[in-house]
C-alpha cells in the first residue's frame, strides 16, 4: 500500500510504503510526461521525494537530498560536491533526464564511485527536425513575419516585403557531424538542389558523410564558405565560446546562423556586437546564455534573430522515451543493477 504525504510546500511530495521496511529514497527533481511519472511513482520498492513544479531552488535541492540513494535530475540543476557532501555516503546512482551532462561534476562522481546515468540515442530526431525548423524559420524571416501580421502590419501586398532566402544551391555548414548532426543534415539535404553542398567539421571522418554527400573541412574553412550553419556539436573545453566575434567577422553577411546544441557555444556578448554592426543574415536559437532570457534581452532586440525556450526534444514522444530511461536508470542504481544507459566514468 501506498501513502503520499504532501509537505508544507505545495511544490514537493513524498510517497512512502506502508512497511516495517526502510526503502532506499530517489530524488527526483521536476514532474514526468505522465507515462513517466507512473512508471517510477508504481516502483513498489522505494520511496520517492518529488518535487513537483518548475525547477527546484538550490537551498531546496541541499534541504531534501541528505540520505538519498538517487537523484533523477535535470540540465537545470547542478550536481556538484556541494550536492553530493550533502547527499552522505547513501548516494549510489545519478541520473540525468538528458544526453548532455556538463551540469553533473563526473569527476566527482568518478572520486566517489557514484554510477551516473544519461539518455543518449533517443532525442535525435526531435532535436534534428527544430534545427531544421530554425533553419527555415531564420531563411524566411518567420518572425518578422510574424509579428507583420500581429501588428497589423500586413496592408497591401508589395513585391519587395519580407524577402528572405531559399536553400536551393546553398551551402550548408554542420558544426558537429554526430547523431544530431547528421539527422539535421538529412533533413535540410532535399532543400539544396542540384547544386547544394554539405560541409562539416569533427574530430575525424563521419560514415554518415558518405551517405550524405558531405565533405569535412577545417573551421576556418567551414565559417568561411557556409551560407547556413548549424551548430550540432557538444559543450566541452574546445567548444566552449568558439563562436566569438572573430568568427563572426569572417563568415557570410548573410549567413543563416542556428543552435540547438548548448548556449555556451556561443559567446552571447560577441554574438549581440555581430548582429548590431550587421554582420549575420540571420539567427535561430535553442538554447542561449542564461536560461530563460530576461524579456528585456538585447538579444531579443534584433528582428533577425528568432529565439525559442530550449524546446529541442520537446515531444510527448521523445521527452516520454527519455524520462522512462532515466527513470530505469536510477531505479537500477539503487537495485544495485546494472543500468541501462550508463556513462563510464
Amino acid at each position: 500500500m501506498l501513502n503520499f504525504f504532501k509537505n508544507q510546500s505545495v511544490n514537493l511530495r513524498i510517497f512512502r510504503r506502508v512497511s516495517t521496511m526502510v526503502f532506499p529514497k530517489i530524488l527526483l527533481t521536476r514532474t514526468m510526461p505522465p507515462e513517466t511519472q507512473k512508471l517510477i511513482e508504481n516502483a513498489q520498492d522505494i520511496e520517492l521525494i518529488h518535487w513537483k513544479d518548475g525547477s527546484i531552488p538550490r537551498d531546496q535541492l541541499l534541504k531534501l537530498v541528505p540520505g538519498v540513494s538517487g537523484i533523477l535530475c535535470m540540465i537545470t540543476e547542478k550536481i556538484d560536491s556541494e550536492v553530493l557532501d550533502v547527499a552522505g555516503p547513501n548516494l549510489k546512482v545519478v541520473s540525468t533526464n538528458s544526453v548532455g551532462y556538463d551540469h553533473v561534476d563526473l569527476n566527482e562522481l568518478r572520486k566517489r564511485k557514484i554510477l551516473f546515468g544519461y539518455t543518449p540515442n533517443v532525442l535525435t530526431d526531435a532535436t534534428a527536425e527544430l534545427t531544421a525548423l530554425l533553419v527555415l524559420a531564420a531563411a524566411r524571416r518567420m518572425r518578422e513575419g510574424i509579428c507583420a501580421v500581429e501588428n497589423g502590419e500586413w496592408k497591401k501586398w508589395s513585391p519587395v516585403w519580407l524577402l528572405g532566402t531559399q536553400l536551393t544551391n546553398k551551402t550548408v555548414g554542420i558544426v558537429g557531424l554526430g547523431r544530431i548532426g547528421a539527422a539535421t543534415a538529412h533533413r535540410l539535404k532535399p532543400f539544396l538542389g542540384a547544386n547544394g553542398k554539405i560541409i562539416y567539421t569533427a574530430n575525424s571522418d563521419k560514415q554518415a558523410a558518405t551517405e550524405l554527400g558531405a565533405t569535412r573541412v577545417k573551421f576556418d574553412m567551414l565559417i568561411r564558405e557556409a551560407d547556413v550553419i548549424c551548430i550540432c556539436c557538444s559543450l566541452n573545453n574546445q567548444t566552449r565560446e568558439m563562436f566569438d566575434y572573430d568568427v563572426f567577422k569572417v563568415m557570410k553577411k548573410n549567413v543563416i546562423l542556428v543552435n540547438t546544441a548548448r548556449g555556451p557555444i556561443i559567446q552571447q556578448d560577441d554574438l549581440i556586437r555581430a548582429l548590431s554592426e550587421g554582420l549575420l543574415g540571420s539567427v535561430g536559437l535553442d538554447v542561449t546564455t542564461p536560461e530563460p532570457l530576461d524579456p528585456d534581452h538585447p538579444l531579443l532586440k534584433f528582428s533577425n534573430v528568432t529565439v525559442i525556450p530550449h524546446l529541442g526534444s520537446a515531444t510527448l514522444e521523445t521527452r516520454t522515451t527519455m524520462g522512462n530511461l532515466a527513470v530505469e536508470n536510477v531505479l537500477a542504481g539503487v537495485r544495485g543493477q546494472p543500468l541501462p544507459s550508463p556513462l563510464e566514468l
